[in-house]
């Protein structure tokens, strides 16, 4: 009787963390299409069009009396809420891991973004300030929520399975965000036939974002669970607890090491796909129907590269899947670089490899810095990982820039990011990630 209810406790429990990973895959789900709509398509384009109407004759306007170009207004919206970030996420991290309470919290942050991104239906004429501070908002909010969604992996995922699991959520995410841009797409391109205009439209598909997000939340937010407590220290205001982290974090100096690699080929990786489109419009002198069919073509290619290289890792280890595509990132940056131009095609094959290790490669970063994460710290450590994913991706546009700069060239510009791929490699390739496991107090995993 008591083996058999033993049996009966772990059958349970085991489909309580089935449960909870499928809501878990549905924030991404929820949320992605935010990225994908919002910050890539759509946003950037239609705020630096309402900040030009706003504009004096000289094309600048004067948020709190400061002078700000009207083409750069969206940019610096954009680096104010990754300030606000990177203020805030340390400080959720760190109070969602000493009270436990992990979903109120990722619940506040999602429905705050959504709120403000639906919002975005009434950027309208010249309200270029309501548009920055609904974008500051919702980008904010989209980090602190990502943070503390990261953070669950650890908890529902057995440490054999978080490749597979976490490939599944970022593969979700993508094809959520292929969904959803093929709606808009096609209410944007026959928006005289849905009665609107075409500013009308876009404002439908801003907040069509924000209420995809706040109504798929409603899965994640009705099965994922509270863990207990980890009480140790008491909250310390934003900064303060940045530094705390970060000091914690040296007594992992494995853990250090793997987030300096993250970081450096993550730069690259998130800039390949912010400048891909400067690349192919001013380069290769692409219209602006052959790069919005790019962007699709990523996102579906997206779910099946991270899928796929999930299935690889589960044979040759997470650590080296992920050198691997690290290597097909390099490859593909050069192919890029001899694109000839006006040709549609060879761009859309280009597309095609970035789709393919795009997201392969981030989900897997992810499970494989979760087991790295000393156990009840998930939320602090995780704030870091995220500000490394989103807040200090700034040196690969700025050489992108410079190169451009000195030498007139974007096809420089595009293989100069070639720097952070092998310089990544090299610092991943020399993380023993056994040994970082377990001094992180975790057990190692068979393949890993």
């Amino acid at each position: 009787m008591g083996t058999e209810t033993v049996r009966t406790q772990a059958a349970d429990e085991a489909a309580g963390l089935r449960r909870e990973q499928r809501g878990w895959y549905f924030y991404d789900w929820a949320c992605s299409v935010y990225s994908t709509t919002v910050l890539t398509v759509f946003l950037g384009p239609y705020l630096t069009a309402v900040a030009e109407k706003a504009a004096d004759a000289d094309g600048f306007v004067h948020p709190l009396g400061i002078p700000v170009r009207a083409g750069s207004f969206f940019a610096y919206s954009v680096s104010l809420s990754v300030i606000v970030a990177v203020v805030l996420m340390p400080l959720v991290g760190a109070a969602a891991d000493r009270t436990g309470r992990k979903k109120p919290l990722l619940g506040a942050a999602a429905y705050t973004g959504a709120a403000a991104t639906t919002g975005m239906f009434f950027l309208d004429g010249d309200r270029y300030l309501l548009g920055g501070l609904l974008l500051v908002v919702a980008n904010a909010a989209q980090s602190v929520g990502m943070m503390l969604y990261n953070s669950y992996l650890p908890q529902i995922a057995p440490p054999e399975e978080r490749d597979a699991i976490s490939s599944r959520g970022w593969a979700f995410g993508y094809a959520a965000g292929a969904l959803v841009l093929v709606a808009n797409l096609v209410l944007y391109s026959a928006h005289d036939s849905f009665g609107l205009s075409e500013t009308a439209a876009v404002r439908v598909c801003l907040a069509s974002a924000g209420l995809w997000w706040g109504a798929f939340t409603l899965v994640p937010m009705s099965r994922l669970r509270d863990r207990h407590a980890r009480v140790e220290r008491a909250t310390a205001p934003g900064l303060r607890q940045l530094t705390a982290t970060v000091r914690d974090m040296r007594q992992h100096p494995l853990t250090l090491a793997f987030l300096l690699a993250y970081l450096i080929y993550n730069d690259g990786i998130q800039t390949v796909i912010s400048q891909a489109s400067v690349y192919g419009s001013e380069e290769l002198g692409l219209g602006q129907s052959t790069l919005i069919g790019a962007v699709l073509l990523v996102q579906v290619l997206a779910v099946a590269g991270a899928l796929a290289m999930g299935r690889l890792a589960r044979t040759y280890g997470a650590k080296r899947t992920i050198l691997g595509s690290l290597v097909a990132w390099t490859v593909t940056l050069g192919a890029g670089y001899f694109l000839p131009a006006g040709a549609p095609v060879w761009f859309f094959v280009l597309a095609s490899g970035i789709g393919l290790v795009l997201g392969g490669s981030q989900a897997l970063s992810r499970s494989l810095f979760s087991h790295l994460v000393p156990p009840g710290k998930e939320a602090e450590y995780f704030s870091a990982y995220e500000m490394s994913d989103r807040g200090m991706s700034w040196l690969g546009p700025l050489l992108f820039g410079v190169t451009y700069q000195l030498t007139g060239s974007y096809r420089s510009a595009i293989i100069s990011l070639v720097a952070f791929f092998v310089i990544g490699f090299v610092l991943l390739a020399r993380v023993p990630v056994r040994r970082a496991i377990g001094e992180a107090g975790n057990p190692v995993p068979e393949r890993i």
